[in-house]
């Protein structure tokens, strides 16, 4: 019998092509780690993945975030009343749209997927970051709780499988939702390639000039609130003040009543000078850090402090190894996998303990060289190729 090659080898690339729809309000409009997320992953498939087509369904018009690859279509209501209720359609009517497009699998990028996909024929995918409204739920209105849990339950149960980001938010679904583990993909992230290119000197220097960083300092990277405990690492600096003259430099932004608890200590402990907020200088007109500039930064600090007393990934940790600066994390929660061996480690409660780390990195000059080769060395677990593959690997077993 004779084969036509060509025609099979046509039917095996139709048989392989996939029109892939997302949830993608957090790509267009958000700029914390939920919309890093989902931009960086889009990305790198449709680098890595150009065969496919991906449809970004967006319930509102944004020109922060364009998306140029070719493969890559933005989809936003078009008919009353979803025009009207961009909500009601991203939560649900939004399903509609999928014989339309052609989509034949659904990725959920934030811990939900739309009410009623189960009547459809599309499967669905979704990522779970943490469950952290579990874990701290008097950090979160009592409103905002229940719909959380609500949405999260329906997206584990309606999806064909479940991506999460860590061992831990693996371990948390399976103890708090009762979630069979099988059903569980464990995908790390990995961040940005801008992060591995070195800088030049002239370049570094124009943004420490730009935002008035000093010859030397510490960072600290994410939202101002109890949890990312920026509080005990500024106790650490008090600890440390008559030994090390090094500043800490933090970005990120906050309120509310913690917020205001880390800035009272300051203010209390004399510590005005040696604690330096980003968001409070003028060369962060938009509101946050581009990632040139951020890359930038973390390429002139001692050392990066993130004592976080939980996440579900870490992204700052990542970030930070890219960028060839030590890291030091809290012993708990998924900031082990993150940081592997090239982390020093303290218990995120104990100041003392962070202190001890900060004034290690900066007396130990061969410790800091060791931390930066072992951390070049540990990124190479997580790179974006292997990132990008293994949430591939889940598309394509569905």
């Amino acid at each position: 019998m004779q084969i036509d090659c060509g025609r099979l080898f046509l039917q095996e690339f139709i048989d392989a092509y996939m029109i892939i729809g997302f949830d993608a309000k957090r790509a267009f409009h958000n700029t914390t780690g939920l919309g890093y997320y989902s931009r960086t992953l889009i990305e790198l498939l449709a680098t890595h993945y150009p065969q496919h087509q991906y449809v970004l369904f967006n319930p509102k018009s944004s020109g922060r975030f364009p998306f140029r690859h070719p493969s890559v279509k933005e989809v936003r209501p078009t008919r009353f009343p979803d025009t009207l209720l961009t909500s009601l359609w991203r939560s649900s009517r939004v399903v509609r749209e999928f014989d339309r497009y052609g989509i034949n699998l659904y990725h959920g990028l934030s811990h939900e997927i739309p009410v009623g996909i189960d009547n459809t024929s599309v499967p669905a995918i979704v990522t779970i970051h943490d469950l952290i409204h579990e874990r701290y739920p008097e950090q979160y209105k009592a409103i905002d709780r229940k719909i959380y849990t609500r949405k999260y339950k329906y997206a584990c149960r309606h999806s064909a499988r479940i991506i999460a980001t860590s061992e831990q938010t693996k371990r948390d679904l399976v103890d708090m939702y009762g979630i069979d583990g099988q059903k569980i993909a464990v995908c790390y992230q990995s961040c940005s390639p801008e992060y591995a290119v070195q800088y030049t000197s002239e370049r570094k220097l124009e943004i420490a000039q730009r935002y008035g960083l000093p010859p030397r300092f510490f960072l600290s990277v994410g939202t101002i609130i109890a949890r990312k405990n920026l509080l005990n690492v500024c106790k650490a600096l008090y600890l440390l003040r008559d030994e090390l003259d090094i500043p800490l430099v933090v970005v990120g932004k906050g309120n509310g009543p913690y917020y205001q608890q880390v800035k009272d200590f300051i203010l209390q402990n004399g510590l005005s000078n040696r604690v330096i907020f980003l968001s409070e200088q003028p060369a962060q007109p938009a509101g946050y850090l581009s990632t040139a500039d951020l890359v930038g930064i973390y390429q002139q600090a001692e050392a990066m402090i993130y004592p976080s007393f939980f996440e579900g990934f870490g992204m700052p940790v990542m970030e930070a190894l890219w960028s060839g600066l030590p890291v030091i994390t809290s012993n708990v929660s998924c900031m082990p996998e993150v940081g592997g061996p090239a982390a020093l480690y303290a218990n995120p409660n104990s100041s003392e303990e962070i202190a001890v780390c900060m004034k290690r990195i900066a007396t130990e000059p061969g410790l800091r060289e060791q931390m930066q080769q072992k951390g070049w060395q540990h990124t190479q677990g997580f790179t974006p190729e292997k990132y990008v593959t293994s949430v591939m690997q889940v598309y394509e077993k569905i």
